[in-house]
């Protein structure tokens, strides 16, 4: 799928912004990422928070007290599942249009998306791409608990339907998003990747997490988009680069010596096409937000790249196959460091791009 795309540089954001105005994310966007502009994630309303954004459509949802909660313990459940499940059915045998289908985004809690749109819809000229993101079916099993506080991705029930709720919701993105002209990206964001292989998450096997995985891709390339898996730590790396994602996202700011520990992965991974989204603006450390330049962090870029180089990668095929981001959201930074994340966003792309391209 990704090789028809060559973002060759270009910045583009991971989704979250401090902000309480859905307006004035969609302007900041524009602002610094035209050429692949995405819609804004605002975690100031609970309701966007990356779990409570997107498990609306699932069976059993209970909501008490500002806590969510799938619960099977009600009579009612059974048949809310069952009822899932025919939904489910109906929209992929092309019974029930997906679009009339519990799998939408709503305007409730997914404003930024249509902020979004109609923001696109009034350009005269279509961008180099666009990005939505979702939840990760890792993070979103791990973070949804039922009502006794267990994730439910340990009940195999429930994690199915959950990754297939995420699975159309992807795919609805890409439907909605593909009218517009141009590529359609998709990150699932996998924060919880990071405890993959720690005692914490010890009963999860790699098959599960590799079947996830399949499932939200394929649904994301069922619909002509680019699938992407955002993570912001350090993770099992070979999970990803052995997946059938398009994009890898990563923090290149702290953890590239981590993802390089996998070279011949990582070789087969650009070789066939794959696309590295380098994280190398941080974002998780004021100090480190603060400190920075575009010129120490296209500095510390460039050792990256030979790096990258020295394991047998042309180099025109990683500029090619090169996204400059932030190496997470900003959603929980103050106004003026998110600014600045963006402007150096824009600035280390401007800079490698006149340089290299």
């Amino acid at each position: 799928m990704a090789a028809n795309f060559h973002p060759r540089c270009l910045p583009v954001l991971i989704g979250s912004l401090p902000l309480y105005d859905h307006a004035e994310g969609v302007k900041l966007v524009f602002e610094y990422t035209p050429e692949i502009p995405l819609w804004v994630q605002l975690p100031a309303y609970k309701e966007e928070g990356m779990i409570a954004q997107f498990q609306p459509g699932l069976p059993g949802l209970k909501l008490e007290k500002d806590k969510s909660f799938i619960d099977i313990s009600d009579p009612c459940f059974d048949d809310d599942l069952l009822e899932f499940y025919e939904d489910y059915m109906a929209v992929k045998e092309g019974k029930t249009n997906l679009e009339n289908s519990r799998f939408v985004l709503a305007a409730d809690t997914a404003k930024g998306f249509f902020s979004f749109a109609d923001q696109l819809k009034a350009l005269s000229d279509p961008p180099i791409a666009v990005k939505g993101q979702i939840a990760g079916p890792i993070t979103f099993g791990l973070g949804l608990t039922d009502q006794n506080g267990k994730a439910v991705f340990y009940n195999e029930q429930l994690r199915d339907a959950a990754v297939k709720l995420l699975a159309q919701k992807a795919r609805w993105q890409v439907k909605n998003l593909s009218g517009f002209g141009c590529p359609v990206i998709i990150f699932f964001d996998e924060p919880a990747l990071a405890g993959f292989g720690s005692s914490s998450f010890i009963t999860i096997s790699r098959d599960e997490v590799v079947t996830c995985f399949e499932e939200v891709i394929e649904a994301v390339h069922d619909e002509g988009g680019l699938a992407g898996i955002h993570v912001c730590a350090n993770a099992d790396w070979s999970l990803l680069l052995e997946s059938a994602t398009d994009i890898i996202s990563f923090d290149a700011y702290s953890y590239f010596d981590k993802l390089i520990l996998y070279p011949d992965l990582v070789k087969r991974f650009i070789q066939s096409g794959g696309i590295l989204a380098w994280g190398i603006v941080p974002t998780l450390n004021s100090d480190h937000i603060e400190k920075e330049t575009a010129d120490s962090l296209v500095a510390a870029w460039e050792e990256q790249f030979r790096a990258i180089q020295a394991i047998g990668i042309d180099k025109s095929a990683i500029l090619d196959q090169t996204l400059i981001t932030p190496s997470c959201g900003t959603g929980s930074l103050s106004l003026d460091h998110a600014k600045k994340v963006l402007v150096l966003t824009r600035q280390v792309s401007d800079i490698i791009r006149k340089k290299y391209l």
